[in-house]
């Protein structure tokens, strides 16, 4: 079943061609970027646009942070806790890595 608007819709559509509104355009005639994942190319620039980045960059920027947390810890228990921390997220920089 169309969307109740449908008509309306096309109708504007139809009416905005005609009196040119789609005309010169930047970019009409030429053909689209390439993309890896066309599907998914909207989700992807709203991402990029948001400073989303893969799990596994996160990931090993939080390890970074971490061992230079480490480097300027003098305190045992400090250091305990930190290296608990290193540890378990190289364990899931691992599991990310192997999980596309």
């Amino acid at each position: 079943m169309d969307h109740p608007l449908i008509d309306l819709i096309d109708a504007r559509i139809r009416k905005a061609q005609a009196d040119g509104a789609f005309d010169n355009l930047p970019g009409a005639g030429k053909p689209l970027p390439p993309r890896d994942d066309p599907q998914n190319a909207v989700f992807d620039r709203i991402l990029k646009a948001n400073g989303a980045v893969p799990e596994p960059v996160s990931l090993m920027r939080e390890l970074s942070r971490l061992r230079a947390q480490l480097a300027n810890t003098a305190d045992r228990s400090g250091r305990r806790r930190i290296l608990q921390d290193l540890s378990l997220l190289q364990a899931r920089l691992e599991i990310a890595r192997k999980c596309p």
